[in-house]
């Protein structure tokens, strides 16, 4: 005999799921962000520096 059917609880673990596959993927990209932020500003002290270094 088959299973009765649960559609709420189905709907429930789908939609939970979902939204933790969702959280995950704004957190990478939250992190890659940081990331390239921290490579651009090291990327541009470095240029900083010798840009002042040429100067004196």
């Amino acid at each position: 005999m088959a299973r009765k059917p649960n559609y709420d609880f189905e709907r429930r673990e789908r939609e939970r799921l979902k939204a933790i596959k969702v959280a995950e993927k704004a957190q990478a990209k939250k992190e890659a962000r940081e990331r390239a932020r921290q490579e651009n500003a090291g990327t541009a002290d470095k240029a900083d520096a010798a840009g002042e270094a040429e100067k004196t």
